[in-house]
């Protein structure tokens, strides 16, 4: 028996049945590449905003700074852990931290205040580029800040306007300082945003009595590193201080963007559940249409495996049809919503966990965009064949002759 030719001409038996049973694989095959790529784009995008804009990979603190964050708690020699880092290939570099309070003519504010080295930053952060107004940081304008957006909003101060930061210095002394707006940031999430002011490192070692030492070392991973491996040998490397990964010092974020990526193939799983009845049911119309004709083929001397193997090619090729269909569609779809995106409008900057979504938001062209919904399909198809293959391999010839 010629399984092929006879289940190609099997499936355009009914024309109607076949041509929706194959539109419906190919719509929930469109959807679903789309609808992964486009999640995917998002995760992506969230973890790299959390990875180049805030916290990087790994950050190293003093012992016992997580737990009770002082100006006094810091890295006695910074130098000391970054020589080695670069050293071995991860990016890092050191900031300072504190806390104040802001002033521009009426209005006031709690803020984190973070010195940084311009030139190292650049090298484990983009938000640099992530400027609303104005100019980032440069080390030769020492009285020169970069504010968060919802921060410029509550003080209401525009660019080149001076704002008046009053904290606590290192020696105990109240210490207070006046310095120029030249940069607003892009929303970055909620955090920096309302209260985050970057000034140069040099600027902030005057301004808090602060002569050597740092708070915080960021840490960025080559990319072919995974972050476990980077974290062990970053440990090493740090010795005694405090080591911490970017998921431990985020575990809420970390969770969300792991249950997002599971939720993706629960949605998968949805979808084709509803694809998978309609095969199963157009399968076994197929089969009680032609239990007289299947018979008829047992009587001759076909086994069971062979009619099994006769529905399950007719299912392969209309699975095989809306592959195709499905992936030719996708592709103008992906390549659009990859490169142009989708314009958020007035949801721009809005925070989710804490974190800003990005003003476009693009799909993330990947193996995994294609090979999640194609094997999801595959294998729902598969299980929904089962049933009616099995139905019509235990017919009985004599009875099946008998139906009318």
């Amino acid at each position: 028996m010629n399984v092929r030719k006879m289940a190609w001409r099997n499936v355009w038996r009914s024309r109607r049945r076949t041509l929706v049973t194959v539109a419906a694989m190919t719509f929930a095959l469109f959807v679903m590449v789309l609808y992964s790529a486009l999640m995917e784009g998002y995760l992506r995008e969230m973890e790299l905003n959390i990875l180049d804009l805030e916290v990087g990979d790994v950050q190293i603190f003093a012992d016992d700074y997580r737990e009770n964050p002082s100006i006094y708690t810091r890295i006695d020699e910074p130098d000391a852990v970054l020589g080695p880092l670069r050293d071995s290939g991860f990016p890092a570099t050191a900031r300072l931290l504190a806390f104040g309070l802001a002033a521009a003519d009426e209005s006031s504010a709690g803020v984190s205040l973070r010195g940084i080295d311009v030139r190292a930053d650049a090298t484990v952060s983009r938000i640099n580029q992530q400027l609303g107004q104005g100019r980032w940081l440069d080390s030769g304008d020492p009285t020169g800040v970069v504010i968060g957006r919802r921060l410029a909003r509550m003080l209401d101060i525009e660019l080149g306007g001076e704002i008046l930061v009053l904290s606590q210095g290192t020696d105990g002394s109240s210490v207070y300082d006046l310095f120029r707006v030249r940069g607003v940031l892009l929303g970055i999430g909620d955090a920096t945003d309302r209260s985050g002011v970057f000034m140069t490192s040099a600027a902030f070692r005057e301004l808090m009595v602060v002569p050597e030492g740092a708070h915080q070392i960021i840490v960025r991973r080559p990319g072919e590193v995974d972050l476990a491996t980077a974290a062990g040998a970053i440990e090493r490397l740090a010795g005694e201080l405090d080591v911490r990964t970017w998921r431990e010092l985020m575990p809420t974020i970390a969770s969300l963007l792991d249950s997002a990526r599971a939720m993706i193939y629960a949605m998968f799983f949805i979808v084709y559940i509803a694809v998978g009845i309609l095969i199963l049911n157009a399968m076994l119309m197929s089969v009680f249409e032609r239990i007289r004709e299947i018979g008829v083929l047992r009587a001759l001397g076909v086994g069971p495996f062979d009619v099994i193997a006769l529905i399950a090619m007719e299912s392969a090729i209309q699975t095989g049809i809306a592959l195709s269909i499905g992936l030719a569609l996708a592709l103008p779809g992906l390549a659009y919503l990859s490169l142009v995106g989708i314009d958020l409008g007035s949801l721009a900057g809005i925070s989710i966990m804490g974190v800003a979504m990005q003003p476009v938001w693009h799909a993330a062209v990947s193996v995994r965009a294609f090979v999640g919904p194609v094997l999801t399909l595959v294998t729902i198809v598969a299980l929904a064949v089962v049933y009616p293959a099995l139905k019509a391999a235990l017919i009985r010839p004599v009875e099946a002759m008998r139906q009318q």
